[in-house]
């Protein structure tokens, strides 16, 4: 009988953790990727201070917020930059005046957090073969979808020539700069 209430007791607790753990579970999410990708790169004078080279990865909540939109996170890894001659990143907000001479190589990463509102999700929908936000939004929600992107954040590093971090203010804000030459 003692063994028969030890089967039970442990046969309830083991039910107790795995309901526990799925109710905790957040929803399922689809990746996506990765595409690699370029695109200039503005700062904070709305001049084009870099190109960047990176791969970009999506990460789709396959199901809707209670407000029916769509949570995606664009992931921005493995990236490179080369800078443009002219003001700096943070040049007109985190260092008034500093600029960057052309050529000068950089590591970068980043990530926006996405909502989206309209159209359809599609879980076999991809980026088309040039890939942007814009593009894989199109392709993966249908052509009324529309986004927000109320959270970014992307960390640049120019080893001596400083580091850049662009972000919301939810992110704690732009926050230094790359400045100087190669």
């Amino acid at each position: 009988m003692k063994t028969i209430r030890i089967a039970v007791v442990s046969a309830l607790m083991i039910a107790a953790v795995v309901f526990a753990s799925l109710s905790l579970a957040g929803p399922a999410v689809r990746q996506y990727g990765p595409f690699p990708s370029t695109s200039p790169d503005s700062g904070t004078c709305g001049n084009d201070w870099a190109e960047d080279s990176f791969d970009r990865h999506f990460k789709v909540n396959t199901s809707p917020n209670p407000d029916g939109t769509y949570t995606v996170v664009e992931e921005f890894k493995k990236g490179t930059f080369v800078t443009n001659l002219g003001p700096s990143p943070g040049g007109c907000e985190t260092n008034l005046g500093g600029t960057v001479a052309a050529g000068l190589t950089g590591k970068m990463d980043g990530s926006f957090t996405i909502i989206v509102s309209g159209g359809n999700f599609n879980p076999n929908g991809t980026c088309p073969a040039v890939c942007t936000t814009k593009g894989f939004i199109a392709s993966v929600f249908g052509p009324t979808a529309t986004y927000d992107i109320p959270t970014f954040l992307f960390h640049y590093n120019a080893n001596n020539n400083g580091d850049w971090k662009n972000a919301s203010s939810n992110r704690g804000g732009d926050r230094g700069d790359i400045t100087g030459g190669p």
